[in-house]
């Protein structure tokens, strides 16, 4: 009603995404305005490229361009363990980390019944299916720490028990730098349940 059509139509395309509401939009679309045209155009042809040239990796059901992904592709790797997590920027975070040597399994999302989440919705049977290979013996549950995390955990454990394979969860508790008065209980006691002992 205010603002030319093309703009409006700018506006309410932004305020599709996550976490950005009218103000905001407002101000990436005269934004939009103000760059050059070479510049809008490889952004919209970036946008354009990711919907039409990634897809789900055959094997880890991860976000790629290449089938498979370059982790499965990966000979060097650890056969023997599975990392599993919840979206694809969780495994970005992880390998970040430098730490982790194995393979990954994106569930792409975690069970809500409270959202109609079961699953079924989530690639849970593609990980059965790769749990099959007797290379793998540990799977390590990489689910985020919250009432939906949790119960994706605890699912995959029991479903996973009778394969033989050992199951592990990461530690949760306090991050590096943060003092104790401000750590919540539940952070607390995830903290005291993951304590190692010092050599």
């Amino acid at each position: 009603m205010y603002y030319p059509e093309p703009i409006a139509k700018l506006i309410d395309a932004f305020t599709h995404l996550p976490g950005i509401g009218p103000k905001t939009a407002a101000r990436l679309a005269f934004h939009t305005l103000r760059m050059k045209e070479d510049d809008v155009i490889d952004f919209a042809k970036a946008l354009v490229n990711v919907k039409r040239n990634l897809h789900y990796c055959s094997v880890c059901c991860n976000i790629t361009d290449v089938d498979p992904c370059r982790i499965c592709q990966d000979k060097s790797r650890d056969a023997s363990s599975i990392c599993v997590v919840q979206e694809s920027r969780d495994l970005v975070a992880m390998e970040r980390t430098k730490e982790f040597q194995g393979y990954y399994h994106v569930l792409h999302g975690a069970i809500s019944p409270m959202e109609g989440i079961g699953p079924d919705e989530i690639k849970v049977a593609e990980l059965l299916k790769r749990l099959s290979d007797e290379r793998v013996q540990e799977m390590i549950l990489a689910t985020n720490p919250n009432i939906e995390g949790e119960a994706t955990a605890m699912y995959l454990s029991r479903l996973v028990k009778p394969f033989g394979i050992r199951v592990t969860r990461i530690a949760h508790g306090l991050p590096v730098g943060g003092d104790l008065e401000y750590a919540d209980e539940v952070t607390l006691s995830k903290a005291l349940e993951g304590r190692r002992e010092i050599n």
